[in-house]
């Protein structure tokens, strides 16, 4: 990969969408990650009025502070650059009190940890109507169109996607041309949904090299180890399960003779 020049192809692009658009600048959630970092600095480059917005709902101090850290790089490199943080947990804590309780043999984590996520899209949008700017989305290739593994509404919940095009190990490389602090490239990736360390490969069941390269697969299975066989199951299986956030919503067309006149 070209990274000088993919980096400023994206830059570009922004650039180019945000002077076509009647926004003004970008707001985007910066979690400690190397996707969020990457697309922070990606919308830094531009040179248009970027907002970091920090949104911790019970996150891990390592998630905070890796955070703090490439916003402080970015408000120190970038003059349009400013941040915001937003503290989430008490509000989501009060969100979740007034849900009504579940009923015996339901298991609600997981509908818990994606309002996470729409809590935090909701907030993003707050900071994107004040400012007139867009939310930059911070997915990447194997996250929004291979295994879908992000919330629908939530960070799946952006008005752009400058990463959607690079699968996690060229975000990494992107990363460390940017000038990412190493805390972040040396993170395991993480949606930090949970409240504790685990992380994507835990979640998932596969690296992101082991689903890229499921990605790409089309070759002979036969010839395949137990490992690549199971990388690829697992794959397929949520590429399936997932699809529903990767097209568009379904549309009820009504045909003109059912409509009338």
């Amino acid at each position: 990969m070209n990274t000088d020049a993919v980096i400023e192809h994206i830059t570009q692009w922004l650039k180019s969408y945000i002077d076509n658009s009647p926004c003004q600048g970008f707001v985007v959630g910066v979690s400690g990650g190397i996707d969020s970092a990457v697309s922070s600095t990606l919308a830094a480059r531009t040179g248009y009025p970027l907002v970091c917005v920090e949104m911790p709902i019970h996150q891990c101090e390592s998630q905070v502070s890796r955070a703090r850290k490439h916003i402080n790089f970015l408000e120190a490199t970038y003059p349009n650059v400013s941040s915001v943080e937003v503290e989430l947990t008490d509000t989501f804590e009060t969100l979740r009190q007034a849900l009504p309780p579940l009923k015996e043999g339901q298991d609600g984590q997981m509908a818990l940890v994606n309002t996470r996520a729409r809590v935090r899209m909701t907030t993003l949008y707050y900071f994107a109507a004040l400012h007139n700017a867009l939310v930059v989305g911070t997915g990447n290739k194997v996250e929004d169109f291979g295994v879908g593994f992000f919330t629908k509404y939530g960070d799946g919940g952006v008005d752009l996607s400058p990463i959607a095009d690079l699968v996690k190990t060229e975000v990494f490389t992107l990363g460390a041309a940017l000038g990412v602090n190493d805390a972040i490239l040396q993170a395991a990736p993480t949606d930090g949904l949970w409240g504790d360390d685990r992380t994507d490969e835990d979640q998932i069941g596969a690296s992101y090299p082991e689903l890229e390269w499921a990605m790409e697969f089309a070759g002979d299975e036969s010839g395949l180890s137990e490992r690549q066989t199971e990388v690829l199951a697992i794959y397929r299986r949520l590429n399936s399960a997932n699809q529903h956030k990767m097209e568009p919503i379904p549309v009820c067309m009504i045909p003109s003779e059912v409509r009338g006149a």
